[in-house]
């Protein structure tokens, strides 16, 4: 009997962390043909010229035991991170896993609105990211079905992270709290505080993950990690993690509390149980260059009573010391967070996409995908 086709896109590498458990379930399946693609790694330096990176990240997944494809063949089920040229995949089923959290920022919407003629299977990771999606007005064609968040499987799946061995491994020390800096790319906190986080976590360890654009030099200036590579230098006490290391998972699984201001990081921060600090930002930033939001949220009130605010660079020890101490109430409005945000933080969200997927294409229904 003919395997069935499974194709994971990949518009750039930190997208493979939404795919991660399940490429490794379809995988395990033998009747599947799982292959794996990725089209938009490119560095650009000077502004100006433009390094291909595809192909060296491709023969790194062929290494590790992945079949690469170039797409020039065809899929019966199709992953995709975003919206994409639909013709290409004909009638294959398409599912969006989109690759941060669903509800958080404007992009999704604005991209689904461009293909409301065409049936994109999106999968959501809870109620609150279906009603907004529902909402939206951008829609169309598309349905969305309530599954949890798969990326965060391996974090709730006894015996996948080992905290001495992590910390061993970036050389932290074990007996220090761990304090993680995951800022955005845009908007950004890092230009403000890029000397206040390093000052403020002498007494702690302190890991700095910063978003995949901030090394591409596209989307966001070379600046973005420079200066934080050019600082770590004077302060022992943190590490910076480069990029090749895409996966944000292993980072929260040791940290004691995040830094960020609107990074997807800090609602996956939210389901592990323990308490963030949020910075603050001017909503005149947080703006598309043709005006609309880039968040679907006002920063200043996400989480507003689950994680610490601050305003300030000045206020990031404070902030730290008390994310590091939540009290009751902020315990308790961190569960209410978490039941509206994620649906079944059980470790068996790619389990359901499977089985979604498995019934729909048993039924055909994914065919014609583009409405005339």
């Amino acid at each position: 009997m003919a395997k069935t086709k499974v194709l994971f896109k990949m518009f750039y590498l930190y997208h493979k962390a939404a795919y991660d458990p399940l490429i490794e379930l379809f995988e395990r399946d033998p009747k599947y043909d799982v292959a794996l693609s990725l089209t938009h790694e490119i560095e650009r330096t000077f502004g100006l010229f433009d390094k291909d990176q595809t192909k060296k990240y491709l023969q790194k997944f062929e290494k590790e035991g992945h079949r690469i494809s170039d797409e020039n063949e065809k899929f019966d089920i199709v992953f995709v991170p975003d919206v994409v040229d639909e013709k290409k995949y004909g009638d294959a089923l398409l599912c969006l896993i989109w690759h941060g959290i669903t509800f958080t920022k404007t992009g999704i919407y604005r991209e689904l609105k461009k293909h409301t003629d065409c049936k994109y299977v999106i999968f959501a990771e809870g109620e609150q990211s279906v009603q907004s999606l529902m909402a939206s007005g951008s829609l169309g064609n598309s349905k969305v079905v309530k599954v949890g968040y798969p990326k965060m499987d391996p974090y709730f799946t006894k015996g996948n992270f080992d905290k001495d061995k992590i910390l061993k491994s970036l050389a932290l020390d074990p007996k220090k709290p761990v304090i993680l800096f995951a800022p955005t790319y845009k908007p950004t906190c890092l230009y403000d505080v890029k000397d206040a986080i390093f000052e403020a976590t002498k007494d702690y360890n302190l890991i700095i993950k910063l978003h995949h654009y901030a090394w591409m030099g596209k989307y966001a200036s070379h600046k973005q990690h420079k200066i934080f590579e050019e600082q770590i230098i004077k302060y022992p006490h943190a590490i910076i993690i480069p990029k090749d290391d895409y996966n944000i998972l292993p980072l929260l699984y040791v940290a004691d509390t995040l830094v960020s201001e609107a990074s997807g990081a800090i609602t996956e921060f939210l389901a592990t149980g323990k308490t963030g600090v949020i910075y603050n930002l001017e909503q005149d930033i947080l703006k598309h260059s043709d005006g609309e939001a880039l968040l679907n949220f006002d920063n200043r009130e996400y989480l507003k009573n689950s994680f610490v605010h601050i305003n300030t660079p000045n206020e990031i020890k404070r902030g730290i010391q008390q994310a590091l101490n939540p009290t009751e109430d902020m315990i308790n409005a961190q569960y209410e967070d978490r039941n509206k945000i994620y649906y079944k933080l059980d470790g068996k969200a790619s389990e359901r996409v499977k089985a979604e997927i498995e019934r729909l294409y048993a039924e055909g229904t994914h065919m014609n995908h583009t409405e005339q």
